[in-house]
């Protein structure tokens, strides 16, 4: 796939993740303390240079994707999640295959640890002889943010989520009405189908809620001492790892571009999935 130009898509198999070339480039990663809503852990803002095209998926994760590893493999996926409406308590029997609600084979696979989301990508690049991995923190920023500064990729307002992201609004107010939501409707309560939003610049759906996605990075407190060219920081605290993007379940100010979260490298939730990346040239 060398040679190939950003805003190309593609895919390794049939079945594999689509796949979008998205642009080198340099961008200036967290926010600052002017924005409302902004947190601690989101500055200081620094640049970041991502030097190389990559490939990015288009997608989600979906269950039928991951499925097709589980069954390749073998690969053991626990019997337990942590469950939203269960107050985030871990819950027996719960799995990717049931998160505690319906899902179809084409929405984001859930339930799933950093460990879990290794072994797909490690899989993935040997069933293709391509180099698969999950998103660096600062790339994904990057390519959610996709050339814009504002909050979320579609602008500032959080009246417009509903066009563009799948997070807490009105249809999740029915559910819990204690929960801070967005004053719109998008007619899903808990995960949609992946691309049911709109895509931002860059091609690529769901970056702003659905599901959380994993990426590479240990968790650090600040961007202080945080790499610029754009690879993982692999220092840290690594019994925690970074998520990004906020998912169904999320108030609105948890789905700008640079709000960030942690979780357990072990822990599995109902509303945290992952989004696959690759190198461009062979391995």
């Amino acid at each position: 796939r060398e040679g190939m130009r950003p805003g190309e898509s593609f895919r390794d198999c049939v079945e594999c993740p689509s796949l979008v070339v998205v642009p080198a480039g340099s961008f200036k990663m967290g926010s600052p303390a002017t924005v409302d809503g902004r947190y601690d852990n989101e500055g200081p803002v620094h640049r970041v240079t991502i030097a190389e095209p990559i490939a990015v998926g288009i997608y989600e994760v979906t269950r039928s994707q991951f499925g097709r590893f589980v069954a390749a493999t073998g690969h053991d996926t626990g019997n337990r999640c942590r469950i939203v409406d269960q107050g985030w308590s871990w819950t027996p029997g719960m799995t990717w295959r049931n998160p505690g609600y319906e899902q179809g084979e084409n929405e984001p696979v859930v339930c799933v640890n950093w460990d879990d989301a290794q072994a797909y990508v490690r899989w993935l690049s040997r069933e293709t002889g391509q180099a698969y991995r999950l998103l660096s923190e600062a790339e994904w920023e990057y390519v959610a943010r996709a050339g814009t500064t504002s909050a979320r990729f579609w602008g500032e307002s959080e009246t417009e989520q509903c066009d563009h992201a799948n997070g807490a609004d009105a249809t999740a107010k029915r559910y819990h009405r204690e929960w801070r939501t967005a004053a719109c409707d998008d007619g899903y309560y808990r995960t949609a189908p992946v691309g049911s939003f709109a895509m931002n610049p860059y091609g690529l759906h769901d970056v702003s809620g659905n599901v959380w996605e994993r990426v590479e990075d240990c968790w650090n407190e600040s961007y202080a001492g945080a790499p610029s060219d754009g690879r993982a920081w692999e220092t840290g605290d690594c019994d925690l790892r970074v998520v990004r993007g906020g998912s169904w379940d999320n108030r609105p100010n948890a789905l700008r571009s640079a709000f960030r979260f942690k979780v357990g490298i072990g822990d599995r939730f109902d509303a945290i999935g992952f989004r696959v990346a690759r190198s461009l040239g062979p391995q």
